[in-house]
């Protein structure tokens, strides 16, 4: 049982998808068959439950995989590329070098006219500020999982791009009164 007033959030970065593997600002594919087969082996480690969720089809597929049932929640939801959706990062910096160059130094730009990581940053700590104690696994992408890692660690927004999130990372957050403590588990 946890003590009072604390949340423990477990989140689960989504498998791995054909854009993973090309370097694709990704859009709403679903996982590759390496992908899917790594999730479902992790799956006794879950168990039966649900887990909140980004209602993008890769998310939802591997929570499915873990053995849970997905509850979609659209605070979850991948950051928004914009134009640069579908396309490789080398394909974004032979069209728009000063923008990539922009948006990978200024949290507050969004030249692909998206979704800045600032505003990504905002999104995801009006989540964390929002759950109720308990226990909660939460299945997403590895921008929303840098972003709560930034947020939890009360570093600043450039630490964004500091931060790795590979295919079915696991983070832990344990939360009380509005500061998160942030291991990983093993």
């Amino acid at each position: 049982m946890l003590p009072s007033g604390v949340t423990r959030l477990l989140l689960v970065c989504h498998a791995s998808t054909p854009a993973t593997a090309r370097a694709v600002f990704p859009g709403d594919e679903p996982l590759d068959e390496p992908g899917l087969r790594r999730a479902a082996a992790l799956a006794p480690q879950f168990g039966p439950g649900s887990a909140a969720c980004a209602a993008e089809l890769r998310c939802v597929q591997t929570a499915e995989a873990l053995g849970l049932r997905a509850d979609p929640d659209p605070l979850l939801a991948d950051c928004d590329y914009g134009r640069w959706r579908g396309r490789t990062l080398g394909e974004v910096e032979a069209a728009e070098p000063e923008g990539l160059a922009a948006w990978l130094t200024d949290p507050a730009a969004a030249p692909h006219g998206g979704e800045s990581i600032t505003d990504l940053l905002g999104r995801v700590s009006g989540w964390l500020s929002r759950r109720a104690p308990g226990r909660l696994v939460a299945v997403t992408h590895p921008p929303v999982i840098r972003a709560a890692v930034v947020h939890a660690l009360g570093a600043p927004a450039q630490a964004f791009w500091r931060v790795d999130v590979a295919p079915l990372a696991r983070v832990a957050l344990t939360g009380r009164d509005g500061r998160w403590r942030l291991s990983y588990p093993a």
